[in-house]
């Protein structure tokens, strides 16, 4: 088992393993939406020349994470701790295979696109759970977003129409 096991809850891995996208924040800046790959328990994101950006995160030690499901809603956000797997060795050789075999539109086969990442400086880093998720739905300082509105829970209700009696003998 490994670390990022003993800090992650049920929530957030069942979240993680139907995650291909995943909107991550370094330093508390904006969160970005990334693809992303779900193995071992972690998330597996690729950025640099070439694939998406993701400034910061390569170099960061802590994220933000948020995974939301198929209504579009926020499902959980939880902290991350964010390590980078370096080209070269036996994590690499293992991990970049298999994130790369999971890349839409590749250009080519996976091992070219691998040996790509690694000549071009592309950063695989794994976003592991480290601690509780965040809870409530609080609104971020500074979105501009508002709260839903209260709607009325008691309404009348109608009578359904009738276009005749129907009588028995």
């Amino acid at each position: 088992m490994t670390d990022a096991a003993e800090h992650s809850t049920p929530l957030v891995d069942e979240a993680m393993k139907k995650a291909s996208v995943a909107w991550v924040a370094v330093a508390g800046g904006p969160s970005l939406a990334l693809w992303c790959v779900p193995l071992e328990g972690a998330l597996f994101v690729v950025s640099g020349p070439g694939e998406q950006a993701a400034p910061g995160l390569a170099e960061a030690d802590e994220a933000q994470v948020t995974l939301r499901g198929d209504h579009g809603g926020r499902i959980v956000t939880w902290p991350a701790r964010v390590t980078r797997v370096v080209p070269g060795t036996d994590e690499w050789d293992t991990l970049a295979p298999l994130v790369g075999a999971k890349r839409l539109n590749a250009p080519g086969p996976t091992a070219d696109l691998v040996a790509r990442w690694a000549a071009d400086g592309c950063a695989l880093v794994r976003l592991a759970a480290a601690g509780e998720p965040v809870q409530g739905g609080d609104l971020p300082a500074g979105s501009l977003a508002e709260p839903p509105r209260p709607a009325p829970v008691i309404r009348a209700t109608r009578k359904p129409f009738r276009l005749h009696r129907v009588r028995r003998r």
